[in-house]
Parts: structure tokens; C-alpha cells; sequence
């Protein structure tokens, strides 16, 4: 990197495997923030939102010396048991259990061979994914019904009273009632801890509280997998899950994992190992051997995300299985793989990748395109082909800024710019003018608009989008459930590309869906020649394979300062953004991010903004800590950020400006939806660019730096980075050596038994 030597690669070991951090500290990357409960028993502070270091040891449940009850034990407990004991030692198959033992949910009908080959337990069909529902009506007083009941069990526990509102919304009506029968039930409201419950469910009990108590180990299990779904995962190895209920204080952790598969709680899946590397191919007197398998839990709405999409991807890449290639009169369909158009728009393709792309996406339903920030172009020229053939094409980005690039993108690529001429008249050609450079910009939307009906096509009488093809750019960013969402969406027929940057963070949610179906070889790839241009180019692109090399900037593209800790990270960062940026490089303050690796700590994101604002838009913070002016991060849903403004407060709520569209925060929820904006994480950041990206390495956040990192945080800026360096030999060595931070899931094995794999084109 210019301006400073990188310190050479440091030694160690890389990340270890997935695992639950049970106290919840995961790494702030990996997690949408969650707000505090304000709880506390025993005096401890609230925990803050996304923060390193969020863990606490969690409290013993119960007195001491009180010993832990052994929960009931079910014949369909014990005969789980045994099915997850003998396919971990290997002593038998999982399919001999599972076939035989009662599984989670009934075993489906008769399915295509696709279906029949899954390796997971017996399952019927998924259920459709649907959007959680909306947040419940408030009363006249703007109290959620039942929060009045709530707020005297609460008081009798010794929790906080301000909580009724977030348990009557989570709970139900019946809040009260459920919390009385069962005060672990205190954990499904995010941010509370075991400590807290435990200390809420020993005050409501008295001497009947127990750590073993089976309410107490069913609570756990769940809230562990919740957590484990902030980390990414959208299920556990049973051995991971044990541990992490010992760390908790269940008192037998296998008696509680068998009563949680008894009570559905979670479900059992199996999925086939790979052969390690450099292992001998199995010979065909080996095939009827058993495979190895590991056995996963994992909770019923990530199970059927999972295999909803899986589905739906089959679904898509079987759309022109058996295309009818090769007509090339006028009589064939816009849309059908022989349609001449198709070869047409390739020959004219801006570049040899957007043609490949363009051909690939003809002949098949389902297509992974990967590339850098140049490589958009590529599904741009798609769209814009398409819909030149009378196609109904739209293209997705994640962001607003996102939407508005690639709508610049898209009225470029289809000519739009002709539109804006001076002296265009009455007469002007309706195919080129004004409403026709509208109608191309409106084809680019956001992922949430799409789902919402508030962008795009809208939806048919059969409730699925109204489009012929579909390009989803940033594909990394979809999790599970989003993803599953939108598949489900689509009509047959339809043609979809998902398209990113495979070294990007993965989603915020839970899940790895780009991955995966990369992984899975389940549809044709291509992968785009096109590099990104300039020093930060080639700094990203040297990332991307390990290396973190110096480039040449002229211009000050790429920017190093060295700092000695973290307190003058911040002194730096403050003067770069306000002062050094504008003056050297003509940036002003207000379109360069500041971008740190997590929200705690000296320079995460709460020292950062806190310095930021008092420099660029001091206030006294009279509505909740904001003041007309500043800028904030709004998350609407979790894992989403909406970068806005702060435009002014009234009784209403919080008024902001988010890219052109007025948001109003109602007051109750300003300190749970709303942070301070100059600085944001890495992934709050992703699949947007400002003009100029400041990087914050602190050395006190190096734990938590991956490759993956890196390279999102540093490819913000499209024409100049700062990088505040005083992350030492961790910057390296995430670079060279960890490349990303791994999940658990099953998405990969789900496609990997629809079909055979297919060719990378």
C-alpha cells in the first residue's frame, strides 16, 4: 500500500470453526446491532448494541448448591438420542434412524428424484417464506395491548418496567400469562441475557427456580440458535450446541438437547461430509458404504428458508432444460433461448464478459455472475437488452444509492442520455425521450421495494412479480430468508441472475446464499474479465487474492497514516474527514464514510461519531441525541441500514431525509432504530460508495479483521481511501491468512442433491 511500507505478514493459526458465543459478543461484523434491555440483576449495565465484548459470564441459575432437576424423558426423546449418539460415532447410518424414528415433521409424498435424493431428515414440503408480520397496533395511549399486564409481572421479577412494550410485541397479548408459566420465556425478546432471565426467573419462582429446569434448558437452546443466526449460521453441529449449553449452566446438556428435538423445538438434519483433501476416491465396492455425516440443529424458520429456496433455485435452473434452440425466425417468443434477439444483443455487448453473460442468461433460468465494481456494467447491459427485446427486466440493488447507480447505468446502456438533449420538442421520438429514460430508470429497484410492491412490476393475479428477468446485483448481502422471499416470488419461467463479488462480507443476516450456490455448482457461472480500474483497483483486486500489495497512487488515491493507538485513530480520522480530505482532494466532509470494525471501543463507531459531530455539526442533542443536520444510520429491519439526515423533530418523531425519501421515527423507537452516520461498520457499509472512504484499523479491533473484511471496507471509496493504520501485523495477516469467518449451513448440501453440478462457463 502507498504512503506507508506494509509490515510483513505476522504468524498464528487461522480463525477456528463456527461456534456460539453464548454471552452473545460474536463479532460485531457478523451481527446486526441489537438494542440493550436495560435489565440488569445484580447491578450489571444493559448490554450495548452490536459492541465487542457484549459477554458476560452468564450467572448461576438458582441458588448455590441447588442441584440441577433431570428434565422428563419421552420415548421419542430417547429414540432421537440415540439417533444423534450413533450417527456421530459412526456405529450406524443416519438414514437407519431417521427413516424409522419420528421425525420433526411428516415425511412428504412421493417427489421428484431431485427431492427424494436430499440428505436431511424426512421433511415435507417447506411452507412458504413469508415477510415477518407487521409490528402490532398500538392503543389510543400508543401502549401495545397487553403491555399493561406485562409491566406487573415484569415489576414482580425485579426487570425493568420499560420493557412491557418489546414482550407484548414479541409475546403476544398473552404475554403476561406466558411469562408467569414460564419466565425464561423473558430471552425471546432480544437483547435480555441468561443472567437477566435466570435472575427474572428466580425472583417470579423463589425455590422451585433450578438451573436443570426443562423450561429453563428449552429457553437456552432456542436463544443459542438466535444468537448463532446473528453470527450467520442457520444451524449448529449438535457438538457445538452441547458446548455452548454447558457454558450456559445446563446442567446436562444432552438431556436438554434431547428434550428440545422431543418438543420441536429444533429440528435434526443430517448432511453428508465432503471427503477431506487428498483422500482416494471411493472405489464401487465402496458405494454402498456409509457416508459420514454431521448432525445439525437447527430452528424451523431457518430449516424452511433454506429449503424453500433450494427449491425455488431448482425450480429456476430447470426453466429451459430443454430449450428449444436454434429457431431464428421472427415467430419465436422475446424470451425463448432461440429468440435471434438474444445472439443480436450479444454481438452488440459493451464488453466480451457482458456478451458472455448476455448468452448464458439466454439458455438458462438460474445464473451466478461474479466481478468487481466494474463488472455491474455487465448485468446492466443484460437488463437493458432484455427489455430493448420487450422483455420485462429489472435489476436490484440492496441500497438506494445502489438503485441510483444502476439507474444512471441503465438509462446509459439503453440511450437514455439522448433524452436530455436541448432541443428536444413535441416531436420528440417516444421511444427516446424523456418518459422512455424515466420508464428505463424506473427498471432499477431495491431488493425491500421489490418484495414490498413499492418498486418494480408489482405482482400478478397468481401474487408473483410481474417480470420476465430478474439481475439481483450485491448478491452476497441476501440472507437466507430475503433470498428465500424473493425466489418465492418469482413466476415460472422467469430468469434470474444473482450477481457480486465473491470477496465481499456475506450477508448481515443469517446465511451464505451466494456462497453456497457458487459452491453447490448448481447453475452455469460466469465470471466476469473486466477489472476495476485506478490504484484502489488494483489494491482490491490484490486483496481479493491474499495479497496486500503497495500501489502506485499519483493523484493520492490510496492514503496511508499511521497511527501509534487508538485515541489518535480518532484525533486523524476527525482531521482527515474534516480538514485533509476537502482541502487535498476536493471531497467535502459530507460525501466521505468513515468506516471502523465494530461499534465499541475506542474508535469503533460511538467514539467516532461522537468526535465527527462535535466537529461538524456540534449540537446540544435535544431529541434523543440527534440535531437537525446530522447524519445517521436508520435500520428499518435487521441488517438493513438506510443511510439519512436528520431534518428536524417533532411530536411525531425523528423526520429524516434517506437519499430523497422522508422517514419519520416515532419517538419510542428513535434509540432503537437510529445511530450517528459519519462512521459506519463495514457491513452496514456494504453494497454502497462514496466518494471517499476513510478505514479505521484500531489496534484494539484486530481480533475480529478477516480478508473479507478488508476488502469491503476498503473498496467504499471510489476515488480516494484513507486507511488509519494501527493494526500492525493483524492487517497482513487477515489478509493473507483469513480469509473469511465461516457459517454453518445447509443450503449448499440441498442443491448438491437436487441435481448434478453444472459447468462454470
Amino acid at each position: 500500500m502507498t504512503g506507508a511500507q506494509a509490515p510483513s505478514a505476522g504468524h498464528g493459526g487461522t480463525s477456528g470453526g463456527p461456534g456460539v458465543n453464548p454471552g452473545g459478543a460474536g463479532d460485531a461484523e457478523e451481527r446486526p446491532a441489537e438494542a440493550g434491555t436495560g435489565m440488569g440483576p445484580g447491578g450489571s449495565a444493559p448490554a450495548a448494541p452490536g459492541e465487542p465484548g457484549d459477554a458476560q459470564a452468564p450467572a448461576e441459575a438458582g441458588p448455590r448448591g441447588v442441584q440441577g432437576g433431570q428434565g422428563r424423558r419421552s420415548a421419542a426423546a430417547e429414540a432421537l438420542a440415540a439417533a444423534v449418539r450413533a450417527v456421530e460415532s459412526g456405529e450406524r447410518s443416519a438414514a437407519s434412524f431417521f427413516n424409522d424414528a419420528p421425525a420433526p415433521r411428516p415425511a412428504a409424498p412421493a417427489a421428484p428424484a431431485r427431492e427424494r435424493a436430499r440428505a436431511a431428515a424426512p421433511a415435507s414440503a417447506p411452507a412458504p417464506v413469508r415477510p415477518p408480520s407487521a409490528r402490532p397496533a398500538r392503543g389510543p395511549g400508543g401502549e401495545i395491548p397487553g403491555s399493561g399486564d406485562v409491566r406487573q409481572v415484569l415489576a414482580a421479577g425485579g426487570a425493568p418496567e420499560t420493557l412491557a412494550g418489546r414482550v407484548a410485541e414479541v409475546l403476544g397479548e398473552r404475554a403476561a400469562e406466558a411469562l408467569r408459566e414460564d419466565p425464561w420465556q423473558l430471552l425471546a425478546v432480544p437483547g435480555v441475557r441468561p443472567d437477566q432471565a435466570d435472575g427474572f426467573a428466580r425472583a417470579l419462582l423463589g425455590p422451585d427456580c433450578e438451573p436443570g429446569d426443562e423450561r429453563r434448558a428449552l429457553a437456552l437452546t432456542g436463544w443459542l440458535l438466535e444468537r448463532a443466526a446473528l453470527e450467520g449460521h442457520t444451524a449448529l453441529e449438535s457438538s457445538a450446541l452441547r458446548e455452548a449449553l454447558a457454558k450456559v449452566s445446563v446442567p446436562d446438556p444432552d438431556e436438554a438437547l434431547r428434550t428440545a428435538i422431543a418438543e420441536g423445538v429444533v429440528l435434526v438434519f443430517q448432511d453428508a461430509l465432503d471427503a477431506a483433501p487428498g483422500a482416494r476416491p471411493r472405489a464401487a465396492e465402496d458405494e454402498e458404504a456409509e457416508q459420514p455425516v454431521r448432525v445439525l440443529l437447527g430452528l424451523d424458520r431457518y430449516a424452511l428458508a433454506e429449503e424453500s429456496l433450494a427449491d425455488g433455485l431448482a425450480r429456476l435452473a430447470s426453466t429451459f432444460a430443454s430449450p428449444q434452440g436454434g429457431a431464428a425466425d421472427g415467430e419465436v417468443p422475446a424470451g425463448d433461448p432461440g429468440a435471434p434477439g438474444w445472439e443480436s444483443a450479444a454481438a452488440a455487448a459493451p464488453t466480451a464478459s457482458a456478451a458472455e453473460l448476455i448468452r448464458t442468461a439466454a439458455a438458462h433460468g438460474l445464473v451466478a455472475h461474479s466481478g468487481g465494481e466494474a463488472a455491474r456494467a455487465e448485468p446492466v447491459a443484460l437488463v437493458a437488452a432484455a427489455r430493448a427485446m420487450g422483455l420485462r427486466a429489472y435489476v436490484a440493488a440492496h441500497s438506494e444509492d445502489g438503485r441510483r447507480r444502476l439507474a444512471a447505468s441503465l438509462s446509459e446502456a439503453a440511450g437514455g442520455g439522448r433524452s436530455a438533449a436541448p432541443d428536444s420538442g413535441p416531436d420528440t421520438d417516444p421511444d427516446t425521450g424523456p418518459d422512455a429514460d424515466a420508464e428505463t430508470a424506473s427498471a432499477a429497484v431495491t431488493v425491500a421495494g421489490l418484495l414490498a410492491d413499492a418498486e418494480g412490476p408489482g405482482r400478478d393475479e397468481e401474487g408473483t412479480l410481474a417480470l420476465d428477468l430478474l439481475a439481483v446485483l450485491d448478491a452476497p448481502q441476501l440472507d437466507v430468508e430475503t433470498a428465500a422471499m424473493l425466489v418465492e416470488s418469482l413466476p415460472d419461467g422467469a430468469r434470474l441472475v444473482l450477481s457480486g463479488d465473491p470477496g465481499v462480507l456475506w450477508s448481515a443476516g443469517p446465511g451464505r446464499v451466494f456462497a453456497d450456490l457458487v459452491a453447490a455448482r448448481r447453475c452455469p457461472q460466469v465470471v466476469s474479465r473486466t477489472p476495476d480500474p485506478g490504484p484502489i483497483g488494483e489494491l482490491i483486486s490484490g486483496i481479493g487474492i491474499g495479497e496486500l500489495n503497495q500501489v502506485e497512487a499519483p493523484g493520492k488515491e490510496v492514503v496511508i497514516v499511521p497511527v501509534r493507538d487508538a485515541g489518535e485513530a480518532v484525533h486523524r480520522t476527525v482531521q482527515l474527514v474534516a480538514d485533509s480530505v476537502p482541502r487535498a482532494i476536493g471531497i467535502p466532509p459530507e460525501q466521505t464514510q468513515v468506516i471502523t470494525p465494530g461499534h465499541g471501543g475506542a474508535a469503533g463507531t460511538r467514539a467516532l461519531n461522537a468526535a465527527l459531530k462535535d466537529r461538524l455539526n456540534p449540537g446540544p442533542g435535544r431529541f434523543g441525541g440527534f440535531d437537525p443536520g446530522d447524519r445517521v444510520a436508520y435500520s428499518p429491519a435487521p441488517g438493513r441500514t438506510v443511510p439519512g439526515t436528520v431534518v428536524s423533530a417533532d411530536a411525531e418523531g425523528l423526520r429524516l431525509d434517506c437519499a430523497g425519501t422522508p422517514v419519520v421515527v416515532e419517538r419510542a423507537e428513535v434509540g432503537e432504530l437510529v445511530r450517528h452516520g459519519w462512521a459506519l461498520t463495514a457491513h452496514q457499509a456494504a453494497g454502497a460508495r462514496w466518494p471517499a472512504a476513510v478505514v479505521v484499523l484500531p489496534g484494539d479491533a484486530t481480533a475480529g479483521l478477516t480478508r473479507a473484511w478488508v476488502y469491503t471496507a476498503f473498496g467504499r471509496g471510489e476515488r480516494h481511501l484513507s486507511v488509519v493504520h494501527g493494526a500492525e501485523s493483524a492487517l497482513p495477516k487477515a489478509v493473507a491468512e483469513i480469509p473469511f469467518k465461516d457459517r454453518t449451513t445447509r443450503l449448499r448440501a440441498l442443491l448438491q442433491a437436487q441435481a448434478p453440478t453444472a459447468p462454470t462457463d
